[in-house]
């Protein structure tokens, strides 16, 4: 920017400070900046708010999992979706991520890390509650899993796992069945997430960008 007719050379340290765009959804832009901060909340929430900083595949993969939660909540307001309690459960959510924290001091210094208020930390909370809501009530339907793929997980994977860990032989399977089935049920949601993100993806033009 010009003042009073003089524009600063380009190796200044006012070149410096211009946000990097690493991604675009159309012609929505999000920068570094972006990134860094969805980063810093990430680690609130697993209560690491003093991690070193990112390096470039951390970055990388905070970018990804922003634009993700970009596209599920343009997807949300585009079908219109209203979920009941979001503000109740983004502040039990909240609540949780506050019992992490050794005493309030701690939880204070961590949530200013993140350059948020608490109320724009609870505003984020409640958009990934509406998206979680919106994955849910579309993919779940589809995520059927039958008797025999429980019975081949049990075998093949539960039976052995658990032996392995505890060093006794595994429960009978009726008494572990719902608990696999819900392990089946993620699994192909997040299979089917994968699948929907790659046309959310090329339906709203996403690019990305070097940081």
């Amino acid at each position: 920017m010009a003042v009073n007719g003089w524009l600063p050379p380009e190796n200044s340290c006012a070149a410096d400070t211009v946000d990097r765009v690493v991604a675009s959804i159309g012609s929505t832009a999000i920068t570094q900046s972006d990134v860094e901060v969805e980063y810093r909340f990430e680690m609130f929430l697993v209560g690491h708010p003093q991690t070193p900083p990112p390096d470039s595949k951390e970055l990388d993969q905070a970018r990804d999992r922003l634009i993700q939660q970009t596209l599920l909540t343009l997807e949300a307001e585009g079908e219109g979706l209203k979920v009941e309690n979001s503000r109740t459960e983004a502040m039990r959510w909240l609540d949780q991520v506050r019992k992490d924290y050794p005493d309030s001091q701690s939880y204070q210094s961590a949530l200013a890390a993140t350059t948020m208020t608490e109320e724009e930390a609870l505003a984020r909370l409640e958009n990934h509650v509406r998206t979680l809501r919106l994955i849910d009530q579309r993919l779940r339907p589809n995520a059927w899993v039958d008797q025999k793929e429980i019975g081949h997980y049990y075998e093949d994977k539960f039976s052995p796992d658990y032996t392995r860990r505890t060093g006794v032989s595994a429960p009978a399977l009726d008494k572990v069945e719902d608990e696999i089935r819900e392990i089946l049920v993620q699994q192909k949601v997040d299979q089917l997430l994968a699948e929907w993100l790659k046309e959310i993806r090329e339906s709203r033009h996403v690019e990305f960008h070097s940081f």
